[in-house]
């Protein structure tokens, strides 16, 4: 079992990417084989809407989104970590998310399967955000749940801590981690 884990936070040791290394450690902790992308890491195009792929099927820029894309083919769980910027993901990962277009359009116009490598695989995003509101999380959730639907990947929920705004804040919350590593867990060994 591979599990891939997205870091979309621009900056390391995020609250966020401490929750997704507690995941990752969570599917190690069962055996699974597991890798890590740092989205702010990546050379890539934003999405032109050239619609290229709308007539062949990928995309025409060959740069480390395609790189990314070729992790999630290869990967059975995929697991995206991103903090809340001003009620969305940030945008180093909304440009992956944009290039996921080409994966659409195979899906959606095509008619053929987005991802070559035609199995189930499970998603699940991390999200944490310095304010408390109502329906905090609900715009980056739904970002997620069509960024995973368009790559044929069945959305397994989803961890959020709102309040969190400090640096590395997680630390201070054992229960946090504790709920990460689990998701992780039960992502591997099918409850989640």
């Amino acid at each position: 079992m591979k599990v891939l884990g997205i870091a979309g936070s621009p900056r390391y040791g995020s609250n966020t990417g401490i929750l997704l290394e507690e995941a990752l450690n969570g599917a190690k902790d069962k055996g699974a084989e597991t890798k890590l992308i740092h989205v702010a890491e990546l050379n890539m195009m934003d999405c032109s809407h050239c619609d290229a792929c709308l007539r062949i099927g990928r995309c025409p820029f060959q740069d480390d989104a395609l790189k990314t894309f070729n992790e999630v083919n290869q990967s059975d769980i995929v697991i995206v970590a991103a903090p809340l910027h001003f009620m969305g993901i940030p945008s180093q990962l909304k440009k992956l998310v944009d290039r996921a277009q080409s994966y659409w359009a195979r899906k959606y116009v095509l008619k053929l399967p987005p991802l070559e490598d035609i199995r189930e695989r499970k998603g699940f995003f991390i999200s944490v955000a310095g304010r408390m509101t109502d329906n905090l999380f609900a715009g980056a959730g739904e970002t997620m749940k069509t960024f995973f639907a368009s790559l044929d990947i069945k959305y397994a929920g989803m961890l959020c801590y709102a309040g969190i705004d400090a640096f590395a804040a997680v630390n201070e919350h054992p229960d946090m981690k504790q709920a990460a590593f689990e998701a992780g867990v039960k992502l591997v060994v099918g409850d989640g």
